[in-house]
């Protein structure tokens, strides 16, 4: 299986994370070389990284898109996922990239499935859609920034546990992020704001370690 890869010079991340899923990354400087490079099998997958210059790869992601050469998925960061809502692809990853994740979601996109509504994940009477990023207590919405959201789905995915600021920062808001603690401790009182006073005891707080969801 072959996937076009733009830029012409990928991340060395997403490299490793196509052949680790058994794709052969193939670089093409644009959206015109992606049919002058199309193997005899044609392409699996398109991936479209938005680091080097967003507004040309959503440029070359809709091109292919719309010509029916590949499903498109993007690669973007923490600081370009307001530009997904502008984006026309099939599906999405955050970098940094976790190679099984970017192969669960190519194979989907090989399936045909694209991010489909049913995925769904939920604690008591809350509901997280992971495809699109829609959260629910019973069957009212949850009005959340991109990072309360993000803190929340970390939560409930991993429960139980204790979790320090410090791992805090790095697992939800990435190795790179340069914010001190106090970061977590707005967006958890955002969240219980926002998830109301009967549910706010879902994160609890552990003195002098962090905190512990459910």
């Amino acid at each position: 299986m072959f996937a076009a890869v733009y830029p012409h010079d990928p991340s060395a991340g997403l490299v490793t994370a196509l052949l680790q899923a058994g794709i052969r990354p193939v670089p093409v400087s644009d959206a015109s070389s992606v049919a002058d490079l199309e193997p005899d099998d044609g392409w699996s997958v398109a991936v479209i990284e938005l680091a080097e210059d967003p507004a040309v790869g959503l440029t070359v992601a809709r091109r292919i898109h719309d010509e029916g050469a590949a499903p498109v998925l993007i690669c973007a960061n923490r600081t370009e996922t307001q530009l997904l809502a502008e984006a026309v692809c099939d599906d999405f990853v955050l970098t940094p990239i976790d190679p099984g994740e970017l192969a669960v979601r190519v194979a989907r996109l090989l399936r045909g499935e694209g991010a489909g509504p049913d995925e769904v994940i939920s604690f008591k009477e809350l509901s997280l859609n992971l495809a699109t990023y829609q959260a629910n207590v019973n069957t009212d919405p949850i009005d959340l920034t991109y990072m309360e959201y993000e803190l929340l789905r970390f939560f409930v995915t991993h429960p139980a546990r204790v979790w320090s600021r410090e791992q805090l920062l790095s697992r939800v808001w990435g190795y790179d992020y340069f914010g001190g603690a106090r970061t977590v401790d707005v967006h958890v009182r955002r969240l219980r704001a926002k998830l109301g006073e009967e549910r706010a005891s879902w994160i609890t707080t552990v003195r002098s370690v962090g905190y512990r969801f459910g």
